[in-house]
Parts: C-alpha cells; structure tokens; sequence
C-alpha cells in the first residue's frame, strides 16, 4: 500500500497537491498516473519527467532501458515526449551529465527534495499539458 494515495494528501515539490504525470502511458510505481511513493519504492519514483531521446539514451547505457516495452509489468516502453515518473537518482545523475529532462513540478513528489534541490528542478521545469 503506497504511504501517500490519491487524495490522501501528498504533496507536490512546490506544497500543493499532487498533480497526476500522466495516465497514458500510465506511470507511477503503484501504476496510478501519479509520482506517489511507499515503502515498496526502493528507486523513490517521484520525479515526473517528459523524457527526451537523449534522456532514453543515457538510461539505457546506465543499464536501464525505458524504451523497450516489457508487457509483463505493464510498462510500454517510452517515446520523447512521453511523461513518467523517473527514479530522483536517475534524474539527479541525467542532471550531473547534462541531459535531465524537464519535469512538470505539480505533479512532482515533495520527496525528491530530498535528492535534489528545488532551484535544480525549477531550471528544468515545463508545465502540466
């Protein structure tokens, strides 16, 4: 069971709410189209990010291929542009090698300052459409 749940009061980085990333293809370790985080969350998947072809590149050769679909844990595999909620070391490590891609604040988990700065995510912030 996540710690925070739709409408149980998670926060987003900026003190609001949390806005939903994106439910198509529908992202979130619970697979709930937020950046909701629990216990059961070793990668703290919290950061939502519309991800870039160079973003999917460096993952990959971090030995975490995004692109490929894998249907048996219902994730489709991304395209750019698409939005996910990413692991904050992954986003944080993208940042370090200048391609972190832009994140949509309100519907990014307070738990991420925790990894990154709030400057750092405003740099690469887009909004919500």
């Amino acid at each position: 069971m996540p710690r925070d749940t739709p409408g149980g009061g998670a926060r987003n980085v900026l003190g609001g709410p949390l806005a939903t990333c994106c439910t198509s293809p529908m992202t979130g370790f619970y697979r709930d189209g937020s950046c909701h985080t629990g216990p059961q969350d070793a990668g703290t998947h919290v950061v939502c990010a519309r991800v870039t072809r160079e973003f999917l590149a460096f993952s990959v050769a971090r030995g975490n291929d995004l692109v490929t679909p894998v249907p048996e844990f219902r994730f489709p595999g991304l395209k750019p542009g698409d939005r996910w909620c990413l692991c904050a070391l992954r986003w944080k490590e993208a940042l370090a090698a200048g391609v972190a891609p832009q994140v949509v604040l309100a519907a990014t988990h307070e738990k991420a300052l925790d990894f990154v700065t709030l400057d750092e995510l405003k740099r690469h912030a887009v909004d919500l459409q």
